[in-house]
C-alpha cells in the first residue's frame, strides 16, 4: 500500500483555490502524463496516467468519482483502474481541503492506493521517489493557475473586420485552459453529430 500525505501553500485566495482545485480539467492540466477521458453519466470520468518508475514507463486507466462538498471546501476522490496490460490493478483514495492561512491558502490532502499484481513491487519500491517528485511538479504548476484570473471556456472568436482580433493567452495556465476547453469542446461536437472521441 502507498500512503500519501501532503500540504501544498497556495498564495491565493480560498474561493480561487476551490474553483482550480474542484475541476477536474483544471487538476488534470496540471499533472505531468495525465489525460482526462469520458465523462460517465453517473459524473464519473474517465482518465489515464503514464508513471515512470525507473527505465519501466506504466500506463494506468481508471474510472474516477469525484465528491465535493462546496461549504466545507473539502472533497473525496476514488478511482479503480489497472495498468495497460492488466499486470496490476490497484484502488485509491483521497481526501483533500482547502483551508485559509495568514498568506494565502492550504490545500491538504491525503490518501492511501492499494495495488495487486505483477508489478506491485516494482511500483511499491519506487513508490517514495516517483510520488516525491510527482507533488513538487503539480504542486508548481497548481500554483502557477491558481495565480491567474477565472477565464470563460469559450471557443476562441474569429475577427470581424474592422475589429481588433481577439488577445491570444500569454500565461501557461491560460494556454492550458484554453486548450483543455478546445479539447472538450471538439469532443462535444463529435459526441453530438454521432461520432467517435
Amino acid at each position: 500500500m502507498i500512503t500519501i500525505t501532503e500540504t501544498i501553500p497556495v498564495p491565493s485566495p480560498r474561493e480561487r483555490v476551490w474553483e482550480v482545485v474542484s475541476s477536474p480539467a483544471d487538476v488534470v492540466s496540471c499533472i505531468a502524463g495525465a489525460e482526462l477521458g469520458e465523462e460517465h453519466e453517473d459524473g464519473s470520468f474517465d482518465g489515464t496516467l503514464v508513471v515512470k518508475f525507473g527505465a519501466v514507463r506504466v500506463r494506468f486507466g481508471a474510472r474516477v468519482h469525484l465528491e465535493l462538498d462546496e461549504a466545507g471546501y473539502e472533497g473525496r476522490l476514488t478511482a479503480r483502474g489497472k495498468d495497460g496490460q492488466a499486470a496490476t490493478r490497484f484502488t485509491a483514495e483521497a481526501g483533500f481541503r482547502v483551508v485559509e492561512d495568514g498568506t494565502g491558502s492550504k490545500v491538504a490532502m491525503d490518501g492511501e492506493i492499494r495495488l495487486t499484481g505483477k508489478l506491485t513491487s516494482l511500483i511499491e519500491a519506487g513508490a517514495g521517489v516517483v510520488v516525491s517528485r510527482m507533488t513538487k511538479d503539480f504542486s508548481a504548476r497548481f500554483v502557477e493557475l491558481c495565480a491567474g484570473p477565472a477565464e470563460p471556456e469559450t471557443p476562441a472568436a474569429a475577427a470581424v473586420p474592422g475589429e481588433a482580433a481577439p488577445e491570444r493567452p500569454t500565461t501557461l495556465a491560460a494556454r492550458i485552459r484554453a486548450w483543455w476547453a478546445a479539447l472538450w469542446n471538439r469532443r462535444s461536437e463529435r459526441t453530438s453529430q454521432g461520432g467517435t472521441a
